[in-house]
């Protein structure tokens, strides 16, 4: 089973908890695992705790880690710096499934991470 979720952000860096969504999506009778992916090259996906000031500190971190400007490609597009971010993050998760349940442990949640926005993004589910 698959599925595509929409994402729309309003600032250029945003770490959004998706955990409910892709739950919705997932089919009730479904026990296997669940492969999130995001097909973009300045957006990411991951899981950590979805405590709306740890998600400003993930903000933060990923700002201070990677410096706005000074990279090459920034000549081409201006955004060498979402790349770097969403490199470090990664373009997929996979959450094991059990009678139609995302089975995350007590206090992860799916975040989606922005670093090239305000834009609306892709979020692929697929159950198997």
């Amino acid at each position: 089973m698959s599925e595509e979720l929409s994402v729309s952000t309003d600032e250029r860096l945003s770490v959004i908890d998706v955990t409910s969504r892709v739950q919705e999506a997932v089919p009730p009778e479904a026990t296997g695992t669940c492969t999130l992916f995001v097909p973009h090259t300045t957006a990411g996906v991951t899981i950590n705790e979805g405590e709306q000031r740890l998600l400003g500190d993930f903000e933060t971190a990923l700002s201070e880690l990677v410096p706005d400007d000074g990279w090459d490609h920034d000549r081409i597009d201006d955004n060498a710096d979402a790349h770097v971010r969403s490199m470090l993050v990664g373009p997929s998760v996979t959450v094991p499934v059990e009678d139609g349940q995302l089975e995350l442990g007590t206090w992860q949640s799916i975040l989606f991470i922005e670093c090239d926005g305000p834009r609306t993004r892709t979020l692929r589910v697929q159950t198997a």
